[in-house]
């Protein structure tokens, strides 16, 4: 296109006016530092949320099944057993969680109590998550044993071969309450702790008991094969979507979710708080590509009398229009493709190098430097919106060329 070859020549020539380069190049440098900013802070976001994927509790399943009414789902057991045919399934087990008081000496603490069964431990890697101890249902004389999290362990002030019993109350479910003796408004049982574990997340970390299955459906009355959720651990290769779609199909009264959709509100919290930043930093893009605007007014006028040969070799005004059209785009998406590589470079130079410290204390702090990700959905995203301010920033000028 002739306006296309004419737009290209006045973008790369020198122009008359020293002033006017000037401007052409902050311009061209205001749009590129904006799209650069956007593309580093994208590929942030992408580094916090790809590290919390990365660290999701050492407590949870591939796949967690959970009811789809009420607190609890009944046959959970035979169901278990079940899903243990799928060629997907490595193991499923029942889980049946509560509230509970906790009462060890003279401290006590409100605390979620966990029932699990044997094959626990193959499905979830409680035992990398033990600090203390050994994690086992059962001591080798039989007495049932406790997994207690750090927080609780740290309130009840126990901790594993105390030798002292751990004592669990929850409120009765079923059967009448007789007011002149108000213990019996309680079950209660007990338990040794045989281990203690941290997941470095904060509400699990803070009073979370695991205790045998026969424990939890006593004290919370649960007579059946109830349980609150089954926890399914995949075969190795096995992919959790299309094993999602399985489970589901099996259990059709349920909610299946995969190991990401059960901290869905964290991902969506980064995902919300990323695209807000963007549209923050496409605003701010949008006033740096307005920059861009009064350079094209200052060509225009200097162009006149280029204008002016244009139109009596026959071009007509919506060619003049369409230069300056192309001319806006180009020098929108020239700094936009600057700003791009640069940010690229960048967030190479962070994920290799890691030159930008968090500030914290290190002992502290689990990573030392920002992490980034650059993923190219965000790239492309990025490119369009150079492209459709530049479309904007050209029709401007256009339509100032045809006055």
């Amino acid at each position: 296109m002739l306006s296309l070859r004419i737009a290209l020549r006045y973008l790369f020539s020198r122009k008359s006016h020293n002033s006017v380069n000037i401007i052409s190049i902050i311009s061209i440098a205001g749009v590129a530092v904006a799209t650069m900013a956007i593309v580093c802070v994208l590929s942030v976001f992408n580094g916090f949320s790809g590290l919390a994927a990365g660290r999701l509790s050492a407590i949870s399943p591939d796949i967690r099944i959970l009811p789809a009414k009420g607190k609890v789902m009944t046959g959970a057991d035979s169901l278990a057993s079940r899903l243990d045919t799928l060629g997907c399934v490595s193991l499923a087990v029942p889980t049946l969680s509560e509230q509970a008081l906790a009462i060890f000496r003279n401290a006590q603490l409100p605390v979620r109590v966990t029932g699990v069964t044997d094959g626990y431990s193959k499905v979830v890697s409680i035992d990398s998550a033990v600090i203390d101890g050994s994690f086992m249902l059962h001591e080798p004389y039989g007495y049932p044993t406790a997994a207690v999290s750090i927080g609780a362990a740290m309130s009840l002030a126990t901790r594993p071969n105390a030798y002292e019993p751990l004592a669990l109350y929850a409120p009765k479910r079923v059967g009448r309450i007789n007011p002149a003796a108000p213990m019996s408004a309680f079950s209660a049982d007990s338990v040794l702790v045989s281990a203690v574990w941290q997941t470095e997340e904060a509400d699990i970390d803070a009073a979370s008991i695991i205790v045998p299955m026969e424990i939890a459906r006593n004290l919370f009355d649960y007579t059946g094969s109830e349980a609150s959720s089954i926890e399914v651990a995949l075969t190795p290769g096995a992919d959790p979507v299309a094993a999602k779609k399985q489970i589901a199909a099996l259990a059709p009264d349920t909610i299946v979710l995969t190991r990401p959709e059960q901290y869905d509100s964290s991902f969506k919290m980064i995902s919300v708080e990323k695209w807000i930043t963007f549209l923050m930093l496409a605003f701010i893009l949008l006033i740096a590509a307005f920059n861009v605007v009064s350079t094209l007014s200052m060509m225009i006028i200097e162009k006149r009398n280029d204008m002016r040969t244009l139109m009596k070799l026959g071009a007509r005004r919506s060619m003049i229009g369409r230069i300056f059209l192309w001319e806006g785009w180009l020098i929108s998406v020239t700094g936009g493709a600057a700003g791009i590589i640069i940010g690229l470079a960048l967030c190479a130079a962070q994920q290799y190098g890691g030159f930008i410290k968090l500030n914290g204390d290190p002992t502290q702090l689990t990573i030392s430097s920002y992490p980034v990700v650059v993923q190219a959905s965000d790239i492309l995203v990025v490119a369009a919106l150079v492209m459709a301010v530049g479309l904007i920033v050209g029709s401007i000028a256009s339509a100032l060329s045809r006055r």
